[in-house]
C-alpha cells in the first residue's frame, strides 16, 4: 500500500483545452431533442464550460484532500480512497462504482458517512487511476471481488460491509463468496434485469412497477446500443474515445442524463471530473474492454445455468443480509431481480437515479446507515 496523490501534468491540461477549441462539430436534424443522442446545443454549452469555466486544479486539490493509496493485486494497479472515521469502532465499508464512472462518484458521501464508517473506495481495474490493465480477465467481476477482499485484508479489516452500484453491485454480491467470514452485509442500488433478455410483462404489477417495466422495455429496445457496442467491438470504439475528449464526454454524459432522475441535481463539476480523469488516464477504451470481458463472463455464466434470458443473481441465496435501495429513475422491480428481490431491506425513494451518490447522496447515506447500523 503506497500513498498516492493526483498530479496531472500541465501539458496534459493544455492539450485538453487545445483539443476542445478545435472540436469538429457535426450537424444535426433540428427539433429532435435527445431522440437521436446528445443534442448539439447542450454539448456545445457543456464543452464551453469545460474549456473555460471548469477548473481541474480545483477538483484535483479537492480529491487530494482525501487520503489515497495505490496498491497492486495480481499484477494490477488499483487506486483507492481510504478515509478512516474518527470513531475507531466504526464499521469499514467498501464502495464500488460501475460504468461510466470512477471512485470519484462517491466523494459527496465522505462527509455524510465518516462519522459511522471507515470508507474504502477503489476504482475498478481499467477505470480512474486503476490502470493500465496489462492482461485480459479483469472484466470478470469474480476476480475483482477477490481483489477487493485482498485489499480489505491488507488494510487490516476482518469484518466489513459492502456497497455497489451498476456492475459494482455484482462485485459487492460476490465478495461474500470469497470472504464469507468477513462480510456483514451487502447493499446495492438500482438492480435491474439484463437488457439482452425478453421484455418485462407488466401484467399483474403495481402501477409504479408497470411504469418501471415500461422504462426498462424502452431501455432494452432503444437505450442499450452502448452496451452492444462495448460488449462486441470495444477496440473499434476505443480509438474515438482515446482521440476525442468531446467524443468521450458525449459517450458518458448521455448516460448521466438518461439514467438520472434530474440531471441538474448532479454537480456539473463532479460530472466533468469523472469525464476529465477518464480522458487524462485514457481509460475510456480500457473501461470498454472491461465491459466486453464482463459481458463475456456473464454470458458464459448464464449459459451454464441455462438461463440466458435472465441475469445471474447479485448474491448467492445463502449469505449475509442484503439491502437494496431503489431510486426514482431506477427500473428495479422486486420480482424481476433474482436474489436481490429477496433482500431483507428494500427501500424506494422519490428522487435520485443510477448515480445516487452523485444525485441524492443524502438519501443513499441514510439508507446505508439504516441497513448497516439499525
Amino acid at each position: 500500500m503506497n500513498p498516492f496523490a493526483i498530479d496531472v501534468p500541465q501539458a496534459d491540461l493544455d492539450d485538453l483545452k487545445e483539443r476542445l477549441s478545435r472540436t469538429r462539430w457535426p450537424s444535426e436534424i433540428p427539433g429532435q431533442g435527445w431522440q437521436r443522442g446528445v443534442p448539439l446545443d447542450f454539448l456545445r454549452d457543456l464543452v464551453a464550460y469545460w474549456g473555460d469555466g471548469y477548473s481541474w486544479r480545483a477538483q484535483e486539490a479537492l480529491l487530494n484532500s482525501y487520503p489515497q493509496l495505490m496498491t497492486t493485486v495480481d499484477g494490477q494497479p488499483v487506486h483507492l480512497f481510504h478515509i478512516r472515521s474518527a470513531s475507531p469502532d466504526a464499521l469499514p465499508l467498501i464502495l464500488t462504482h460501475g460504468w461510466p464512472s470512477s471512485n470519484v462518484e462517491f466523494i459527496k458521501l465522505v462527509d455524510l458517512l465518516t462519522k459511522d464508517f471507515h470508507l474504502v473506495m477503489p476504482s475498478l481495474p481499467g477505470y480512474g487511476w486503476s490502470t493500465p490493465v496489462k492482461e485480459e480477465g479483469w472484466g470478470n467481476i469474480f476476480r475483482v471481488a477477490g481483489a477487493w477482499a485482498t485489499i480489505m485484508g491488507r488494510l487490516g479489516y476482518t469484518r466489513y460491509g459492502v456497497h455497489g452500484t451498476d456492475v459494482g453491485s455484482g462485485v459487492a454480491g460476490l465478495i461474500p463468496m470469497v470472504a464469507p467470514e468477513a462480510v456483514v452485509g451487502v447493499h446495492i442500488s438500482g438492480p435491474t434485469p439484463m437488457p439482452f433478455g425478453p421484455p418485462i410483462d407488466p401484467a399483474g404489477l403495481s402501477p409504479q412497477d408497470q411504469e418501471r417495466a415500461a422504462r426498462f422495455n424502452t431501455f432494452r429496445s432503444e437505450g442499450a446500443g452502448y452496451l452492444h457496442i462495448m460488449s462486441t467491438r470495444p477496440q473499434t470504439l476505443g480509438y474515438s474515445l482515446q482521440d476525442s475528449p468531446v467524443g468521450q464526454l458525449a459517450w458518458m454524459v448521455e448516460k448521466y442524463r438518461e439514467w438520472s432522475h434530474d440531471l441538474s441535481a448532479i454537480d456539473r463539476d463532479q460530472l466533468l471530473t469523472n469525464v476529465t480523469l477518464t480522458w487524462f488516464n485514457g481509460v475510456g477504451a480500457s473501461s470498454a474492454h472491461m465491459v466486453y470481458e464482463g459481458m463475456q463472463a456473464w454470458k458464459a455464466m448464464a449459459s451454464s445455468h441455462e438461463a440466458s434470458d435472465s441475469a445471474p443473481d447479485f448474491a448467492p441465496p445463502q449469505g449475509p443480509p442484503m439491502g437494496v435501495a431503489v431510486f426514482a429513475a431506477d427500473n428495479s422491480i422486486r420480482s424481476a431481480v433474482g436474489a436481490a428481490g429477496a433482500a431483507s431491506h428494500w427501500s424506494e425513494f422519490d428522487r435520485g437515479g443510477h448515480f445516487p451518490a452523485m444525485e441524492a447522496p443524502d438519501l443513499l447515506a441514510d439508507d446505508l446507515r439504516a441497513f448497516f447500523l439499525p
